[in-house]
């Protein structure tokens, strides 16, 4: 959409502000959920590692991840989100993961 038919989707400024107001507020109901989801995701972490190492596994399984990222992938493509950022937050949350796993192990 060009600029022009942007503006076209308000017939007033006031229903405008009014979109962006409550798409704020969603917005920020969103970010709250998704910082709770990711603590549960991460919390995950010490059955994880006291698993791995009952069943002597190693801590890092690149088949794991390999298979999380085949999976986001696909996710991402049927949805519209660009891959190569949402690869990059899956990352960053498999990083999250690998610390919490090593300060278990630390204890």
């Amino acid at each position: 959409m060009d600029e022009k038919e942007l503006m076209s989707i308000y017939e007033t400024e006031e229903e405008a502000r009014n979109v962006l107001l409550k798409s704020r507020k969603r917005i920020d109901e969103i970010d709250n959920d998704l910082v709770n989801l990711i603590s549960e995701r991460t919390s995950l972490a010490k059955d994880i590692v006291s698993a791995k190492v009952f069943l002597g596994m190693e801590i890092y399984d690149k088949s794991r991840e390999d298979e999380v990222h085949a999976k986001v992938s696909k996710l991402a493509q049927e949805k519209n989100i660009d891959d190569d950022i949402l690869s990059d937050i899956m990352n960053m949350l498999t990083i999250l993961s690998k610390n919490k796993q090593r300060e278990f192990l630390e204890e």
